[in-house]
């Protein structure tokens, strides 16, 4: 049987992501209609994935475009360009996913859920197909009303 994500849980994890995004990155997102989805991306796309143990387990991943990821990337690093996503842009974006994902442990203890996280890992490619046991909820970031970066949930609990 599949399991699901409650509901109730995704907030964390969207204001943790948008909190962080913007003080990294000084943009700031809104937020779109979130869905129901599935892992295949048919563009190029750049992908950073966390795993979650403890009251929850599963992953939490964010997918963008390979020129917004190094747009991401340019702004951690003080505007600095990137042209190409080496291993100090990676490194870079891997960091703004711990931080997230900390942050979101951090407001999920205060709600007495505790969790962990696993280092991240990126990936990078056309005609990406990830496959889950946990049905993931995509919630588009929007930034000047256009979709700069999505922030998959796909956790459940014990």
């Amino acid at each position: 049987m599949r399991k699901t994500i409650d509901v109730n849980n995704i907030n964390p994890f969207l204001q943790s992501t948008i909190s962080v995004f913007e003080s990294v990155t000084q943009l700031k997102l809104g937020v779109g209609k979130p869905a129901m989805a599935t892992f295949s991306f048919s563009n190029p796309v750049y992908t950073i994935t966390v795993g979650v143990v403890g009251q929850m387990k599963g992953q939490a991943m964010l997918a963008m475009t390979v020129d917004n990821a190094k747009d991401i990337a340019s702004r951690m690093m003080m505007g600095m360009p990137v042209n190409d996503l080496d291993d100090m842009a990676c490194s870079a974006l891997n960091e703004l996913s711990n931080m997230i994902m900390g942050n979101t442990a951090t407001m999920f203890s205060t709600l007495g859920k505790i969790i962990d996280i696993t280092p991240p890992f990126s990936t990078m490619g056309n005609n990406l197909r990830v496959q889950s046991d946990i049905d993931p909820i995509a919630v588009p970031l929007l930034y000047d009303g256009v979709e700069y970066l999505k922030l998959y949930i796909c956790v459940y609990e014990e």
